[in-house]
């Protein structure tokens, strides 16, 4: 089994398609989205209908971002200002609604709330280098151990003091694979890789516009640029 981290999509349907074409998936493939599915992006809804479809082909595991947390907060309790601020009212545009109009398709809002915090390989039966996959990251001066023990959400979904960090002064025991901090190439240190390479800024930002994956544990990386 090989597994493939996939950085945070927004919205952007086409280069997701054009990255999985890219990738030249494996049957044995293990597909991990970092999260960040909807928001920003124009086809927010066209990314969750295709990502449903591609779990019934390949073995997946569909991280929670903090946009799907963002978007639960507003569907479950009215909290709209911080979900369209970040990006929302494009994610429901492409559900054709607005503020006053919610109606999501519930296989839709099913995967949203199934999305999982972090996946740790330790709890993989997988012959490989241990890594732990997560949308944002963890505090760097806590082992991997020690984050998990706190399962602090706001750590999983929002974090990002450890990308201003060196390697040697992540207190983990293991490589954390993250997205969530948009960076013009990808992370590649001992401990911590990051494959967040802003493709939903593609349109604005040069330095960005890129969908970004990368096999574990070869560390091998493949992007395709942002699609109208």
């Amino acid at each position: 089994m090989g597994l493939i981290a996939i950085g945070d999509v927004h919205g952007c349907r086409r280069s997701l398609q054009a990255l999985l074409k890219a990738l030249n998936l494996r049957s044995e493939d293990h597909l991990v989205f970092i999260g960040d599915y909807v928001d920003r992006g124009p086809d927010s809804h066209g990314v969750i209908q295709d990502l449903l479809a591609l779990r019934t082909q390949q073995e997946c595991t569909f991280l929670r971002g903090n946009h799907e947390s963002l978007l639960l907060s507003y569907v479950d309790r009215g909290e709209f200002e911080t979900f369209i601020h970040n990006g929302g009212q494009q994610t429901l545009a492409s559900y054709g609604m607005d503020v006053g109009n919610l109606y999501f398709p519930e296989d839709h809002m099913a995967f949203i709330r199934e999305t999982k915090l972090y996946l740790d390989t330790e709890d993989l039966d997988l012959d490989t280098e241990e890594a732990f996959f997560v949308h944002a990251g963890l505090r760097p001066g806590l082992s991997v151990q020690e984050n998990k023990e706190r399962g602090d959400e706001m750590i999983f979904l929002w974090e990002r003091s450890h990308i201003r960090c060196s390697n040697d002064e992540l207190a983990w025991e293991k490589t954390v694979i993250c997205g969530h901090t948009p960076v013009a190439r990808p992370i590649n240190l001992p401990k911590l890789i990051n494959v967040d390479t802003g493709c939903v800024f593609g349109p604005r930002r040069p330095e960005f516009g890129r969908l970004t994956a990368v096999r574990w544990p070869e560390r091998e990386f493949v992007s395709v640029n942002y699609a109208e």
